[in-house]
C-alpha cells in the first residue's frame, strides 16, 4: 500500500459478551475473569452482555419486519449502526458494505427446518430469511446504504475476510468509504452439537474459572467454547484522521487431508504472516491477537506458524477467546477490535493463565483468522502517531 492509497479504520461498532461501549469494553478487558458460562442443554457457552441482550429486545420490538430476523443478522445491524455514528460521514457519503459470517442465519434456519419436520409446512419467508444474503441486505438498508453490499462465508475467517474485500474495494478507487466486518449468533442446540461432534468442544468438567485454554499449549484436552457477537468497521481511504492505518494483508490456502484439520506447522499461516509483513515493511510486530481456538492442535499449529516466521523477533502473543469463547466468522473482528483497544491505551491485554515477560507500549498487532478448508488471513494495523 502506498502513501497514497492508506486505509485507515476511523471507527467501530461491536456487540459481544463484553458490552457495547467502547469504554465498557475496555473496562471488561481490565476484568481477569472469563465471560464464559454454562447453560442447561448446550454446556460452556459465551453469551451477550446483559446490555446487548436489552439492545437486541429493543431493535426487534422498534419494526415488525425485525421480529422475524435472524440475530446474526440483528447483531450485525447494532454494531454497524454503531460504527457509522462515530464516523464524520455525510448523509450523501456514497459507502459500500461487506460483511462475513461462517454460519449465517443459523437461528431462523434451525427453527424454519424443526417447523418444516414436525408439520411438513413452511411460512413463505423462510428462503428470504435463511439466506446468506440477508445479513447485508437488511443491514444496509437499515442504514439506509444505496451502494455495493455484499456479504462472504468462509468459515471462522469471514470477518476479516470481508474486511480483506474491502481494502481492495477502497484500493480500487471506485469507494472512498467501506463498512466492513463479521457477525455471527451461533449458540443455537445444532451448531454447538457440531462443534461437539468434532470432539473439540471443552467438556463440562472444565474448570469454570477458564473453560476456554486459548493458547495453552500444555493443556491435555481441547477446550473450544462458542460465542456470539459483531465487530464491524469504518474503513477510509487516505483518511484525515484514523484510529489506526492497515499497513499489512496476507493471505492463503493449503491443501489439507481433513475438512477441519490444519498442518502441523501451519504453513497456510505462515504464508499470510509473511505477506502482511512485507507489505507492512516490517520484521516484527509488537503484539499477535492469535486465532488459537482452545483446541490442542489448532493452538499448537499456530504457534509453531509464529515461531517459524518471527525467530528471535517474537511479538508478545494474545487471544480472547478465553473470555468470550470463539464467535466463528465474527472472531476475526473481534480479534481486531482488541487490536485497536490495545493500540488506543498503547497496552497489552494479556492472558491471566499464561506468564509474560515485560511488553512495550504497543504500537503495531497482527490479528491472525484460520477456518476449515485451509485458508488463513492476516492483517496488520498500526498506530498513526
Amino acid at each position: 500500500m502506498t502513501n497514497k492509497e492508506r486505509i485507515g479504520i476511523v471507527a467501530w461498532g461491536s456487540s459481544s459478551p463484553l458490552g457495547g461501549t467502547i469504554s465498557d469494553i475496555w473496562s471488561s478487558y481490565q476484568d481477569n475473569s472469563t465471560y464464559i458460562r454454562s447453560s442447561a442443554g448446550n454446556g460452556w457457552v459465551a453469551p451477550l452482555h446483559a446490555s446487548e441482550e436489552e439492545e437486541v429486545r429493543v431493535l426487534k420490538a422498534s419494526d415488525k419486519n425485525h421480529k422475524r430476523l435472524d440475530r446474526s443478522v440483528l447483531l450485525a445491524m447494532i454494531a454497524a449502526k454503531r460504527a457509522i455514528e462515530s464516523t464524520q460521514w455525510g448523509a450523501d457519503d456514497a459507502v459500500g458494505l461487506y460483511l462475513g459470517s461462517s454460519r449465517g442465519a443459523t437461528g431462523n434456519w434451525e427453527s424454519f427446518f424443526e417447523q418444516f419436520h414436525s408439520a411438513k409446512k413452511l411460512l413463505p419467508q423462510s428462503s428470504p430469511l435463511t439466506t446468506s444474503g440477508n445479513l447485508a441486505t437488511q443491514t444496509a438498508q437499515y442504514l439506509g446504504l444505496n451502494g455495493f453490499s455484499s456479504d462472504n462465508s468462509i468459515t471462522c475467517s469471514s470477518a476479516l475476510h470481508a474486511i480483506a474485500n474491502a481494502i481492495v474495494w477502497l484500493e480500487s478507487g471506485r469507494y472512498q468509504r467501506f463498512i466492513a466486518g463479521g457477525t455471527e449468533a451461533p449458540l443455537t442446540p445444532f451448531t454447538v452439537a457440531q462443534m461437539k461432534a468434532l470432539k473439540i468442544y471443552s467438556p463440562s468438567s472444565a474448570s469454570p474459572s477458564f473453560p476456554n485454554r486459548s493458547l495453552d499449549l500444555n493443556k491435555d484436552q481441547n477446550t473450544l467454547v462458542l460465542g456470539e457477537g459483531s465487530a464491524i468497521f469504518a474503513l477510509e481511504r487516505s483518511p484525515i484522521k484514523p484510529i489506526v492505518w492497515v499497513s499489512g494483508l496476507g493471505y492463503a490456502r493449503e491443501n489439507i487431508d481433513s475438512l477441519s484439520g490444519i498442518s502441523d506447522n501451519g504453513l497456510a499461516l505462515q504464508t499470510a504472516m509473511k505477506h502482511a509483513l512485507s507489505e507492512a515493511a516490517l520484521p516484527t510486530v509488537d503484539a499477535i491477537v492469535c486465532h488459537c481456538p482452545g483446541t490442542r492442535r489448532g493452538d499448537q499449529s499456530e504457534y509453531a506458524a509464529i515461531q517459524a516466521v518471527f525467530g528471535s523477533n517474537m511479538p508478545a502473543l494474545t487471544s480472547n477467546k478465553w473470555k468470550i469463547g470463539h464467535t466463528l466468522g465474527a472472531s476475526g473482528g473481534l480479534s481486531l477490535e482488541l487490536a485497536l483497544l490495545m493500540i488506543m491505551h498503547k497496552s497489552f491485554v494479556p492472558i491471566p493463565y499464561l506468564t509474560y515477560p515485560k511488553v512495550k507500549p504497543i504500537r503495531s498487532v497482527m490479528i491472525n483468522a484460520l477456518g476449515f478448508g485451509g485458508n488463513a488471513v492476516s492483517l496488520i494495523v498500526e498506530a498513526t502517531d
